[in-house]
């Protein structure tokens, strides 16, 4: 089991979400953050250097069985990216996943997923 971690443009997020559900993967989790990566957006204030502002973005995290990682991948960076690629399209992190359980029913493991 991975969670995969993206975090993607906001305009991106329905095309992302629809093209998770095209792809079989329903389950998301979905939340507003803010954060700066290589975008160059320096300001300066009366001469001196201002730190960067944080630039709204959507964090979507997916709980996945090992056969789903490359397809939730493959799937996020067909979707998030803009036609000619551009800095600030966003950022994929993979993380092993120790154990999933469904509060409900107690199940636990990939069927919990």
């Amino acid at each position: 089991m991975k969670l995969i971690t993206a975090i993607i443009q906001p305009d991106r997020l329905d095309h992302v979400r629809e093209a998770l559900i095209q792809a079989d993967i329903t389950r998301i989790t979905v939340c507003r953050v803010a954060g700066h990566g290589r975008q160059e957006d320096i300001e300066y204030y009366r001469g001196l250097k201002i730190a960067p502002s944080l630039l709204p973005k959507v964090r979507l995290d997916i709980a996945v069985n090992d056969q789903f990682v490359n397809i939730t991948i493959d799937t996020i960076i067909n979707a998030a990216r803009h036609e000619s690629g551009e800095i600030g399209d966003g950022k994929i992190f993979i993380t092993p996943m120790e154990e999933c359980i469904r509060i409900r029913t107690n199940e636990r493991g990939g069927t919990a997923i």
